[in-house]
């Protein structure tokens, strides 16, 4: 862990491997047998479930060394993680997204976005207090937080944004 960044208020696990060059935003929730490499970045109030993997090369070869073509993934801002995902090293993971255990990330990830799979897809949207966002009947493009009835206006496939500002 020399060199890395790890913020206020955070909860590292048992068996958490954090490399030098981490950044680890404050209030993250690391959870058990999750390895930080090179490049990761963790904004604020990220949860990362129990072994969660980040990769930290595209090809990686026993034989040849990939230390310089090591690539930044971030997540962003009140992100969660769920068990058994893989991020690929790269990627950004949107504020406030959530990604299904055991899902595999391959390509970015918007803000808001709810995925799983293998590869990970979108399957809806999650609100900041990581509820599954309800569809508006009077407004199909209007997405509802039922936690605290927050709205959200669905842009395109890929961007939901705020109709307020979060308080």
């Amino acid at each position: 862990m020399a060199g890395a960044v790890i913020g206020a208020e955070c909860n590292l696990g048992q068996n958490v491997f954090v490399a030098g060059s981490v950044r680890i935003g404050d209030r993250c929730k690391i959870q058990n047998n999750v390895s930080l490499y090179d490049g990761v970045i963790l904004e604020d109030d990220v949860f990362c479930g129990p072994s969660a993997v980040f990769t930290n090369v595209k090809h990686p070869r026993s034989a040849v060394s990939r230390r310089g073509e090591y690539e930044v993934t971030r997540v962003g801002r009140g992100a969660t993680l769920g068990a058994n995902c893989t991020v690929v090293c790269g990627v950004t993971i949107g504020a406030h997204a959530f990604i299904g255990a055991g899902a595999v990330v391959t390509r970015d990830v918007p803000p808001y976005a709810m995925m799983a799979g293998v590869p990970a897809r979108r399957i809806g949207w999650a609100g900041p207090h990581g509820e599954r966002l309800v569809a508006a009947e009077e407004q199909p493009a209007v997405f509802v937080c039922p936690a605290t009835g927050r709205r959200f206006v669905q842009i395109d496939e890929w961007t939901l944004n705020p109709l307020e500002t979060e308080s």
